[in-house]
């Protein structure tokens, strides 16, 4: 596949816009951290899948060309051993609704949130000056 005519990384919005000759694609950053194609995200099998949570503001630092077939992506949550083919993101872009609601269900399944949890000792509430 050919590489895309054009790749916008959108920060406010965390989205990574791809352009193609004949299809344009806006994919949330959360969705490519998700779904990143590492060892660490998707293990060895399928069966060795790890869901990933807290991901809803993730963000990305810095995109990488890999040769002529792919960019690697490093997010702000410090993940960066992802590489994504050209392939693999069209097929994201392509099938962005289904992936996107696989990704819901398998949080509710978990009982899970996209929110990122605040660790314990990190976050006291703010009380009213005397």
């Amino acid at each position: 596949m050919q590489p895309p005519k054009n790749i916008t990384y959108h920060k406010i919005g965390h989205t990574l816009e791809l352009t193609w000759a004949e299809d344009n694609f806006v994919l949330p950053a959360e969705l490519l951290r998700v779904y990143s194609p590492s060892a660490e995200v998707r293990g060895h099998s399928p069966d060795q899948r790890k869901l990933q949570t807290g991901k809803k503001n993730v963000g990305i630092r810095q995109i990488e060309p890999v040769g002529n077939y792919a960019i690697r992506i490093v997010f702000d949550d410090g993940h960066d051993s992802g590489i994504f083919a050209w392939e693999f993101l069209h097929d994201l872009g392509t099938q962005m609704d289904k992936y996107w609601q696989d990704y819901i269900t398998e949080l509710k399944a978990a009982n899970a949130s996209r929110l990122p949890s605040i660790p314990v000792g990190q976050w006291t509430p703010s009380r009213p000056a005397t």
